[in-house]
């Protein structure tokens, strides 16, 4: 199962707008992607389970897909996604 480790580097954490933009990439991907912080895991395409996992900035959380097509390719999309600052960014269309 390809994993990649990461830290949040959100100053707010993996809370509001950058869970959020990270739900929407998740949910784009062509395989399921699961996200784990400590012992909870959840599907990363999940706002409310994303959220719960409750991951500060800091943080190191390990996201985990099933071999298949597709896989390493969204593991590392969403990786690099969440090793950047979203709190700093402009939202897009701004």
């Amino acid at each position: 199962m390809p994993q990649r480790t990461v830290t949040i580097a959100s100053r707010t954490g993996l809370h509001a707008r950058p869970a959020n933009l990270f739900v929407q990439a998740a949910a784009a991907q062509d395989v399921p992607v699961r996200i784990r912080a400590g012992d909870r895991s959840a599907p990363a395409n999940s706002i409310l389970a994303v959220l719960a996992l409750g991951a500060e900035h800091g943080a190191e959380v390990t996201l985990e897909a099933h071999d298949g097509p597709g896989a390493d390719a969204a593991l590392d999309a969403l990786a690099a996604l969440l090793a950047r600052d979203l709190d700093a960014e402009e939202p897009a269309g701004a």
